[in-house]
C-alpha cells in the first residue's frame, strides 16, 4: 500500500534517484566532514543516512520534520567553507523548533539540485495534506517504525506493543475482535493496508457520529437542507449557508455518489469537522482583513529581542539563523546589537558576554533576502548601536548598497510628516530605528552639535551597563541620516513626550520600567500609544533568555513588545496566537478604542469605555484524538490528560479553568466537560488551549496548547489542531470542542 504522500506524487526522476541514494558530505565545522549515506526511503516521507562503515547505526529523520530547504552557502558554517566547496555543490535542511540544522555538501552540482528540488517537493506535498491524509501518513510512519523485520506485516503481540508506543491503552478483547476484523486474508498478521483499518476501527469517533445522527433522518446520510440546518443551528454560519454546505460537500464528501446527491456521508462529516473550515480559529481570519492604512502606530507590531541569539544570552551562538527563522515567522521589528569588530567591519553579538559574534554585513543580507518571505508590510530593524564613528559610516554603507531602495532614507513625500505613514505605503520597505542627530526638520543641517552616545543609552539595563569607553564618540552623520521614522529618545513622562516629542520619535522600556507606567493612575499610556510607537524589551537580568508577559503591554496599546523568539512558552504561545489573525502579515490593528488620542479606555476600568459590553464564553471540551506521548516518558507509559483553558486580556479578564483528568488515554480520551468565562474586552482577549499529563506526585507535564485571540473563536463543533512547546504542529493531535459565545446581560462588577 503506498503512503498518503507518496499517493499524491508522480515519481519524477529527481525522487527515483533520491530513492537510489547518493554519498554526500554532512558538515558540523571547518574540520568536520564526513561522508554519509542519504536516501529517500519508499515511503517518500522518511529519509535515512548511515556511515560508510558498515554496522553503524541508521539515523532518520521525517520530510514533516523539515520546514525548509537553503541553497548554497546560507549557513554560517557553509559560508566559512566557501573557498573549499562552490556554492551549487551546498545546502542546508532546517528542522522545524529548535533541532540543529543539517549542512550537506553534494559532489556535484546536479546531484545538490536534485535534493533540493525533490525535497522542496516533498515539503509541498506534506504541507499540501488534509487532516484525513495526515492521519493515514502518521498511522504508516508508526507501522513503519514497528516493523523491525520489514517484512510488511505485525501478529497482535506486535500490534499491542505498537499501540503501546502510539498512547493506545486498550481493552485487549475488544482490540483482538477487531484485529481478527481487519484481517482479511486470515493469517494471523495484518499488512500495513490492514492495519490502517484496524486502527481507524479502534479509534472510531462515536462522538462525532452522535452529531451526526442528530441532524441526519436515516442515520447514513446527511441531505444537503440537513446539512445546512447544522451549519445554522450549531456552526452559526450565517450568510449564503446554502452555497457553503454545496462546496464543503464537493471539497470533504469522498463518495462520488453523495456528491452527485449533494449528500455528506459520515466520512464527509469528519473531514469537514478536521478541515480549516471547522477548525476553532476564523478561516477568514488567515487572509489580511484589518485596514492597512491607518498610521504605523495604530498596530500590534511582532517584534523580537536580541533577534542574533539562538539560545541565552551569556554563551550561547549568535547566528543570521536568528533573523531568518523571525522573520520567516512572521516578525516586523527585528534587533541588532552592534559593536566594532575586526579589520573595520562591525559586528553583531551581545556585548562584553560571551555569545558568539557574527559580521553585521552578513545580517543585513539575511534581512534583505528573508524580510518580505512571510509578509509584504514593513520590517524595523531596532539598532542598538556601541560602535564608533568610522564603523556607523561603515554600517550606513552596508545599509545602503544591500537593502537599496527598500531602505527609507527619507519621508515619503518628502516633508516633514504630521502622522505616522500607513503600513500599506511602507509595503516592501524597511525603516530604522534608532539615535539620530537631530530631527527630520533639520536633516541637511550638519551644524549639530555632537550627540554624547554615553547620554542616550536606549536599553539601560543591567547588561548594558558596562559600556564601552568608545560611548562617548559621536554619531555618525550618514548613520543618523538614515533615521527617519523611528528615532530613539530618552523617556520622561506622559506630559514631557506630548509636549515636547515629535509623532517620528519613540522611546524604549525595559519591562519593570513598563509596569511601573502601566500601574500609573488613569490611561495615560494608552492614550500616548495612540499617537507615539513604544517599544518595550526584557530586562538584561533574563540571562538565559526567558520572557515576560507581552498581555499586559498590549493591554496599554504598546505596538514593539519584543520578545525572545529563541525561547518557547506562553509568552510566545501568546505573541503566536495574536499575530496568527490577519494572514500572519505580522501586523495586528489595534481596536478603535485605542487609536485615539482622547480616548477613556484604561484597561483597570473597561466598564467607562464607551460601548463596552461583556460577553459569555462557554466551551464544552468534549474530546482529544492521538495524543502524543510525553517527551522522554517511560516506556510502555501511557499519558493521564485533562485539559485547561486559559483567558489571557485585561486584569478583569484572566481566568482559567480545567477539566478532570482521564486515565491511560491519549488516543480518544472524552470528557464531556463545560468551563464557562465571561469576557469585558473581548477585542483584547486571547484564548489558550493546553492539554497536559497529569500527575499526582509532582508537576504536569506538557502535551501541546493552542492560542487564538478571541475575536478569532468560531462557534459550533470544532476542532483544535494542537501545537508543540515550540509552536509546531503535531499532527494529527486534536481537541474536539463546542462553543457558544452569547452577550451577557449584566455581569456582576467582581467577574
Amino acid at each position: 500500500m503506498a503512503s498518503p504522500c507518496s499517493a499524491r506524487l508522480q515519481l519524477d526522476e529527481k525522487l527515483q534517484q533520491m530513492q537510489t541514494g547518493s554519498l554526500m558530505r554532512k558538515v558540523k565545522s571547518r574540520s568536520w566532514k564526513k561522508q554519509r549515506y542519504f536516501k529517500l526511503q519508499e515511503d517518500c516521507m522518511t529519509i535515512w543516512y548511515k556511515s560508510k562503515k558498515t554496522g553503524n547505526t541508521k539515523s532518520t529523520f521525517s520530510i514533516s520534520d523539515i520546514e525548509t530547504v537553503r541553497e548554497g552557502h546560507q549557513s554560517e558554517i557553509l559560508q566559512s567553507l566557501a573557498d573549499e566547496f562552490p556554492s551549487e555543490l551546498c545546502f542546508t535542511i532546517v528542522f522545524h523548533g529548535r533541532r540543529g540544522n543539517l549542512d550537506l555538501i553534494a559532489n556535484t552540482p546536479e546531484e545538490a539540485q536534485c535534493w533540493i528540488q525533490g525535497l522542496e517537493k516533498l515539503i509541498d506535498t506534506v504541507t499540501k495534506m488534509d487532516q484525513k491524509e495526515i492521519l493515514d501518513q502518521w498511522i504508516c510512519d508508526w507501522f513503519q517504525k514497528a516493523d523491525k523485520n520489514k517484512d510488511g506485516r505485525m501478529n497482535f503481540k506486535e500490534v499491542q506493543d505498537l499501540l503501546k508506543m502510539m498512547n493506545v491503552d486498550m481493552n485487549e478483547h475488544h482490540a483482538y475482535r477487531l484485529f481478527l476484523m481487519a484481517d482479511k486474508s486470515e493469517s494471523g498478521t495484518l499488512e500495513r493496508e490492514e492495519f490502517v483499518l484496524f486502527y481507524k476501527a479502534l479509534t472510531q469517533r462515536d462522538e462525532v457520529l452522535k452529531i451526526f445522527q442528530d441532524f441526519s433522518k436515516d442515520g447514513k446520510k446527511l441531505t444537503l437542507l440537513e446539512f445546512v440546518d447544522f451549519l445554522r443551528q450549531e456552526q452559526l454560519e450565517g450568510e449564503n449557508v446554502e452555497e457553503f454546505a454545496m462546496d464543503l460537500i464537493a471539497r470533504y464528501e469522498p463518495s462520488e455518489t453523495a456528491q452527485k446527491l449533494h449528500a455528506l456521508s459520515i466520512d464527509g462529516f469528519l473531514n469537514y469537522l478536521c478541515s480549516s473550515e471547522g477548525s476553532v480559529f476564523d478561516v477568514a481570519h488567515e487572509q489580511i482583513f484589518h485596514d492597512m492604512t491607518q498610521p504605523l502606530c495604530h498596530y500590534f507590531i511582532s517584534s523580537s529581542h536580541n533577534t542574533y541569539l539562538m539560545e541565552d544570552q551569556l554563551r550561547g551562538q549568535s547566528s543570521v539563523e536568528g533573523y531568518i527563522r523571525a522573520l520567516k515567522r512572521g516578525c516586523r521589528c527585528v534587533e541588532v546589537d552592534t559593536w566594532d569588530g575586526p579589520n573595520g567591519e562591525p559586528i553583531v553579538y551581545h556585548g562584553h558576554t560571551f555569545t558568539s559574534k557574527i559580521l553585521f554585513k552578513d545580517v543585513i543580507s539575511a534581512i534583505n533576502k528573508y524580510a518580505f518571505r512571510a509578509s509584504e508590510y514593513p520590517v524595523i530593524l531596532s539598532l542598538e548601536n556601541h560602535c564608533s564613528v568610522e564603523q556607523q559610516d561603515v554600517m550606513a554603507q552596508h545599509l545602503k548598497s544591500i537593502l537599496g531602495e527598500t531602505l527609507v532614507t527619507k519621508t515619503l513625500d518628502g516633508k516633514v510628516p504630521t502622522q505616522l505613514p500607513s503600513v500599506e505605503e511602507l509595503r516592501r520597505r524597511i525603516l530604522l530605528k534608532g539615535k539620530k542627530i537631530g530631527g527630520l526638520e533639520d536633516q541637511t543641517d550638519e551644524s549639530q552639535e555632537d550627540v554624547n552616545m554615553g547620554d542616550m543609552s536606549e536599553e539601560e539595563d543591567s547588561a548594558e551597563m558596562e559600556r564601552s569607553k568608545k560611548g562617548k564618540d559621536r554619531l555618525s552623520q550618514e548613520l543618523s541620516d538614515c533615521i527617519i521614522y523611528c528615532k530613539s529618545v530618552p523617556f520622561e513622562s506622559f506630559k514631557h513626550s506630548r509636549a515636547k516629542y515629535r509623532i517620528y520619535e519613540m522611546s524604549s522600556f525595559t519591562e519593570y520600567k513598563a509596569r511601573k507606567l502601566v500601574r500609573e493612575p488613569g490611561n495615560e499610556f494608552v492614550r500616548h500609544n495612540a499617537w507615539q510607537l513604544t517599544r518595550i524589551y526584557p530586562t538584561g537580568l533574563r540571562t538565559d533568555s526567558s520572557n515576560y508577559n507581552p498581555q499586559e503591554m498590549w493591554n496599554v496599546g504598546c505596538q514593539m513588545v519584543a520578545l525572545n523568539f529563541q525561547t518557547a512558552g506562553v509568552e510566545m504561545d501568546l505573541n503566536d496566537g495574536l499575530f496568527q489573525q490577519n494572514g500572519r502579515c505580522g501586523y495586528v490593528l489595534k481596536p478603535r478604542f485605542m487609536r485615539r488620542v482622547e480616548t477613556t479606555f484604561n484597561p483597570d476600568q473597561p466598564q467607562d469605555t464607551e460601548g463596552y459590553s461583556v460577553v459569555n464564553l462557554a466551551i464544552q471540551v468534549i474530546s482529544a484524538q492521538q495524543l502524543p506521548k510525553v517527551e522522554n516518558s517511560k516506556e510502555g507509559s501511557i499519558v493521564d490528560p485533562l485539559v485547561r483553558v486559559e483567558i489571557f486580556g485585561v486584569s478583569m479578564d484572566q481566568a482559567k479553568q480545567e477539566t478532570k483528568y482521564i486515565e491511560n488515554n491519549g488516543f480518544n480520551p472524552m470528557w464531556y466537560e463545560t468551563l464557562q468565562f465571561k469576557i469585558h474586552v473581548p477585542e483584547l482577549a486571547l484564548v489558550r488551549f493546553v492539554v497536559e499529563d497529569y500527575d499526582k506526585t509532582t508537576r504536569n507535564d506538557f502535551i501541546g496548547q493552542y492560542t487564538l485571540p478571541f475575536k478569532s473563536v468560531k462557534s459550533g463543533y470544532r476542532h483544535i489542531h494542537l501545537l508543540s512547546k515550540d509552536g509546531t504542529r503535531i499532527p494529527p493531535a486534536t481537541l474536539f470542542v463546542h462553543i457558544r459565545i452569547a452577550e451577557a446581560s449584566s455581569p456582576p462588577a467582581d467577574t
